[in-house]
């Protein structure tokens, strides 16, 4: 089934000397997820070089159609005979789902890149933000793992300042959307929102306490260290994708009743002095990356602007005035279902296919 074709860099020789772009069948395993459905439409956007494509999910959604370009694909249950023939399996499921299959999607052949938490802390699973560590992938053994959502921007962003003046510690609080758990918590933050308005109580199901016009400081579960899982995953992936295993990290994550966009507010320590002047002119030529820093005309990256673009947004810069000059402060928003997500899975596909490692 010939879908999007026209990737321009992934280009195989004929023996007449001409050239054809190459083509690939690619699985998406929780197609019918939030991220899956973004991983579609980024595809189409990118004309990503699908040859045959075939979207699985649980048996729940198992016979649904799904319109994909000019097709409508029949939803299948994913299961590990899902895999004969494909080359590039993208998984947006758990991490329950994504232990028990990409082994054999692995088995048969399948590059598997992996959204869920299964594979990412593993030694011999590169961990990718492709602006940051794309020679990782050279490493690769069937299985690249997605950073959690406010990883990426985060490394994404501190790199370029990183490679000319090292960091020292990294301090980061994070303001996480709903969609970051899921289609469910979408809708509960519109049915909640319904039920507050109307002077109701409101109902939670998804999180353990309301969400609309609310905040909660807990992102997953909190771990006897106080600290919560999504908070280390912050800081122990942003230690491997940046090859720094020592680096000082804190972060605390609180979900906000938005729909799309998780925020940063990072302090950053860095080796040497550095000025925000400095800081803004090596995060602005860096790919993916916008700057929208201009006080004096109240400019800065929200969530709502930043919904459905795929640059991750950087404002508000400024000396961190707890350590002087060697310190940063800076706020950063990006579209978690984009780059926090599908979008890096895309550009990590692609970067295979350039350096031929599919």
């Amino acid at each position: 089934m010939a879908w999007a074709i026209g990737y321009h860099s992934a280009y195989t020789t004929q023996p007449q000397g001409q050239e054809r772009v190459s083509t690939y069948n690619v699985a998406v395993v929780g197609a019918t997820g939030l991220v899956g459905q973004e991983f579609l439409k980024i595809a189409a956007q990118r004309r990503f070089p699908i040859k045959g494509l075939r979207l699985l999910a649980s048996h729940r959604s198992v016979g649904r159609k799904m319109t994909v370009g000019e097709w409508a694909i029949e939803v299948e249950e994913a299961t590990p005979r899902s895999f004969q023939g494909i080359d590039l399996a993208i998984f947006s499921a758990t991490t329950e789902v994504s232990r028990e299959l990409i082994p054999a999607a692995v088995k048969a052949g399948a590059v598997c890149i992996d959204d869920s938490a299964a594979w990412r802390m593993e030694p011999d699973v590169p961990l990718v933000v492709p602006e940051v560590n794309a020679e990782d992938l050279k490493e690769h053994r069937g299985i690249i793992s997605i950073p959690n959502c406010p990883t990426t921007p985060l490394c994404q962003t501190l790199w370029p300042v990183h490679k000319v003046n090292p960091l020292k510690r990294i301090v980061v609080d994070t303001y996480q959307s709903v969609s970051g758990t899921g289609a469910a918590a979408v809708e509960e933050l519109t049915e909640q929102t319904r039920q507050v308005m109307e002077g109701n109580s409101a109902q939670s199901h998804v999180y353990p306490h309301q969400i609309a016009f609310n905040l909660l400081p807990q992102v997953d579960v909190f771990l006897g260290s106080g600290y919560t899982k999504e908070e280390w995953k912050i800081i122990n992936e942003t230690r491997k994708i940046m090859h720094e295993p020592e680096l000082a990290v804190s972060a605390t994550c609180v979900r906000v009743p938005v729909y799309v966009g998780h925020s940063e507010a990072v302090h950053a320590e860095f080796s040497k002095a550095i000025s925000p002047e400095d800081f803004t002119e090596m995060v602005h030529e860096a790919p993916g990356i916008t700057v929208q820093d201009e006080p004096s005309v109240n400019l800065y990256p929200t969530p709502w602007s930043v919904a459905g673009r795929d640059d991750t947004y950087v404002g508000r810069i400024r000396q961190d005035a707890s350590v002087g000059q060697t310190g940063i402060a800076f706020w950063l928003v990006s579209d978690n279902l984009r780059k926090g997500a599908a979008l890096n899975a895309i550009q990590i596909a692609e970067e295979l296919i350039v350096r031929n490692l599919m």
